[in-house]
């Protein structure tokens, strides 16, 4: 390139020179696509995997991922199989490891690969494979305890439920309104399996319900503690299917107290009609064991709710096919999302744009003022960079 330069020196003299400048054109890549287009770049990778019925966890798990923004250093996202992740990293992965073991109860395993070795520094490069095992129980799931992890546990009945999943299993028993907290530790220990899955949820319909006094209840010492969030009942049910066709009602206790009422319904299990295959469940005394056992309250009209819907949520790989939001698991974790105000804490709820209502939700629109919903305070606006106002 030719360069002339005029300058004005004293006197008014005006000087002019010409110069020839060569520009030597590099092409270089960033770092994000060095690494994403070198081979065998990768360092570590994390396969995730839990042996469950539903991939609600994943979909809880990948939220808490974008709040906490532990998938900074990725390269890529792979789901292999419906129950398994995979995460690779250009440098050692343990951050991630040990936030996955911080939000959810589970276990890691680790393997390591030579590559190369330097036996003059005494340094050695190495690929590093982490293998993540989630608990295999989910939220809404029937569980059937050991007889010695019971009386750990401040002598629980064996029958229980997963109302939640953090760090550790939440599980309360719907008969008295105990709970219970299960760590990693305590679980892979002494471990259980699921005997029902929410798959398995059967609707039902509430014809009569009493409340439970504090002063009725059975307490005996050594006892653990009392839920205070649940008020346990006496109710009995009877199947949505086979409403108006028999006046057979079905007893249960529930610890649902707080919310159902008369003609309310209501998900749970019949375990009258199930066939279960579990060691745990069969050392049990039949005459002991409830025809239903309650999990949540049913509201109507799901699909008239979820064209209401006016958020969303943000994934870790928008062209990912298994990521599809259209699958069942994914609305009923939405769904639970709405039910739920204290899972919504650990979640980033996005403004949706693309639907018409743009306004919060009004309790007068909603044909049941019962019906849960997401109020626009608990929204955050999306960052759109091609927005005008910018």
């Amino acid at each position: 390139v030719k360069l002339t330069v005029q300058g004005e020196v004293l006197g008014g003299t005006i000087l002019e020179q010409v110069f020839v400048v060569e520009f030597i054109v590099s092409h270089q890549m960033c770092d994000d696509c060095h690494r994403s287009e070198a081979h065998n770049y990768w360092r570590a990778r994390v396969q995730v995997r839990q042996k469950a019925e539903n991939k609600k966890t994943f979909y809880y798990l990948e939220q808490l991922i974008l709040k906490h923004r532990a998938h900074q250093h990725t390269l890529e996202i792979e789901p292999e199989h419906d129950n398994e992740h995979v995460y690779t990293f250009s440098n050692p992965a343990r951050k991630m490891v040990d936030f996955m073991t911080t939000v959810l109860p589970c276990r890691c395993q680790d393997s390591k690969t030579l590559i190369s070795h330097d036996i003059r520094s005494n340094t050695y490069n190495n690929k590093l494979t982490y293998s993540v095992e989630i608990v295999p129980v989910s939220r809404e799931s029937l569980i059937c305890l050991p007889n010695k992890l019971t009386h750990q546990l401040g002598g629980i009945k064996p029958l229980c439920l997963v109302y939640k999943v953090t760090n550790v299993v939440h599980i309360i028993d719907p008969n008295s309104a105990q709970i219970a907290e299960v760590s990693s530790t305590v679980f892979w220990r002494t471990p259980f399996k699921s005997i029902c899955n929410p798959k398995q949820l059967i609707e039902f319909v509430v014809m009569n319900i009493e409340p439970i006094l504090g002063k009725d209840r059975k307490i005996f010492p050594g006892q653990g503690a009392l839920s205070n969030k649940h008020v346990l009942a006496d109710v009995w049910v009877v199947r949505a299917s086979e409403l108006g066709k028999t006046e057979n009602t079905i007893h249960a206790r529930t610890h649902l107290g707080h919310i159902l009422k008369i003609g309310d319904s209501a998900l749970g299990y019949l375990l009258s009609e199930s066939n279960i295959n579990d060691d745990n469940f069969d050392k049990l005394d039949s005459s002991r064991i409830p025809d239903v056992v309650l999990v949540k309250k049913h509201y109507e009209d799901k699909g008239g709710r979820r064209k209401k819907r006016i958020w969303k949520l943000k994934h870790l790989a928008e062209e990912t096919a298994d990521l599809a939001t259209t699958t069942n698991d994914y609305m009923e974790f939405l769904d639970d999302l709405e039910e739920d105000p204290e899972l919504r804490t650990c979640v980033n709820i996005y403004r949706d744009k693309r639907k018409q209502q743009q306004m919060a939700v009004d309790v007068d629109d909603l044909d049941d003022p019962t019906t849960p919903y997401i109020t626009l305070d608990e929204m955050l606006d999306d960052l759109d960079l091609n927005d005008s106002k910018l």
